[in-house]
C-alpha cells in the first residue's frame, strides 16, 4: 500500500467515527419530563432543591418603628433618633433612652423608621423650649409643666387637642411647613446613610395618623428606592382612599410606594 493510500484509509476511517458519533448524540435526544415520566416509573426526587420555587432565607426586620421625632414616643421618654434606631438595626451598640448601653443578639435585614406624619419633628422642639414653641400660650403652658415635672398631664392635654383637631395653628408641625420638611429631609438622610444593599435594607418610611373621631386608621407608607416625597398627612384627608389616590399619583411621578395598615 503507498503512503497515499494510507492516508485516504486514515481519513476514511476518521469519517466514519465522526459520522457513528453524529449519529449516536442525534439518537440520544433531550430526557424532557414527558419523556422522563414516560421511561422511568414515578420516584419522589432525592434532590432536595428539585422543584423548589419559594424563598430559602427569611430576611428579619420591623416595619413600625417611632423615634424621638414622633409626637407620643418623642414627649414619653424617647430621646433617640432615625440614624440611632438605623445604627441599632444595624448591630452598633447604643446608649438607650434610659442611659442603658443596648444591642442587638442578631442584627435585623431591614428596617423602616416610620415616624407619624402628623407633628412630625415637633416632640424634640417643645422639650427644647424653641422659640416658636414658647412663643404660643398653649405651648408655654405644656412646656412649664414639664418642666415642673408633670409629663403626663401635659402629654394628655397635648393629645386631646391633637385629636379633637384643636391644636393650636402656631404648633402645627404639618407637611409643608419649614420645620416638617427639615424633619423630613433628616428622615431620608438617615436612611440613605444606614443602607447597606446586600447586607442591610433602610427605608423610606412613615405612619399615616388619620383619627376620624378618635379611631386610630393609621398606615405604614413605605417608599421603594432613595428618594420621596413629603409625606401625605392626616391634614390632607383622614380617608384611606384619597391615601391611595395620592399614592397613585406619585406613582405616576416615579415614587413607588405600599401601605401597611
Amino acid at each position: 500500500m503507498t503512503f497515499e493510500s494510507q492516508i485516504k484509509a486514515v481519513l476514511a476511517g476518521v469519517l466514519a467515527i465522526s459520522c457513528a458519533l453524529t449519529a449516536i448524540g442525534q439518537d440520544a435526544g433531550h430526557l424532557d419530563e414527558e419523556s422522563a415520566a414516560r421511561l422511568f416509573p414515578a420516584k419522589r426526587p432525592y434532590s432536595p432543591y428539585a422543584g423548589r420555587n419559594f424563598p430559602t432565607r427569611p430576611l428579619f426586620g420591623d416595619t413600625h418603628l417611632h423615634t424621638a421625632l414622633s409626637l407620643d414616643a418623642g414627649l414619653m421618654g424617647c430621646i433617640l433618633g432615625p440614624e440611632d434606631a438605623y445604627r441599632f438595626a444595624r448591630g452598633e451598640e447604643v446608649v438607650s433612652s434610659t442611659g442603658q448601653r443596648v444591642k442587638l443578639s442578631r442584627p435585623l435585614d431591614f428596617l423602616v423608621v416610620a415616624d407619624h406624619s402628623d407633628q412630625m419633628g415637633f416632640a424634640p422642639d417643645f422639650l427644647a423650649g424653641t422659640p416658636n414653641i414658647l412663643a404660643d400660650p398653649k405651648g408655654r403652658r405644656w412646656y412649664d409643666m414639664v418642666q415642673a415635672g408633670k409629663v403626663t398631664e401635659a402629654f394628655n392635654e397635648l393629645l386631646q387637642d391633637f385629636v379633637a383637631g384643636t391644636f393650636p395653628e402656631g404648633l402645627k408641625y404639618e407637611p409643608g411647613t419649614p420645620a416638617y420638611r427639615s424633619t423630613w429631609r433628616r428622615i431620608i438622610k438617615a436612611a440613605e446613610g444606614a443602607n447597606d444593599p446586600g447586607r442591610f435594607t433602610a427605608f423610606i418610611g412613615y405612619e399615616w395618623t388619620p383619627m376620624p373621631n378618635g379611631n386610630n386608621l393609621h398606615r405604614n407608607v413605605i417608599f421603594r428606592g432613595d428618594t420621596a416625597p413629603v409625606p401625605f398627612g392626616r391634614t390632607d384627608s383622614d380617608r384611606p382612599e384619597d391615601l391611595w389616590a395620592w399614592m397613585d399619583e406619585i406613582r405616576n411621578a416615579g415614587h413607588e410606594a405600599l401601605a401597611i395598615p
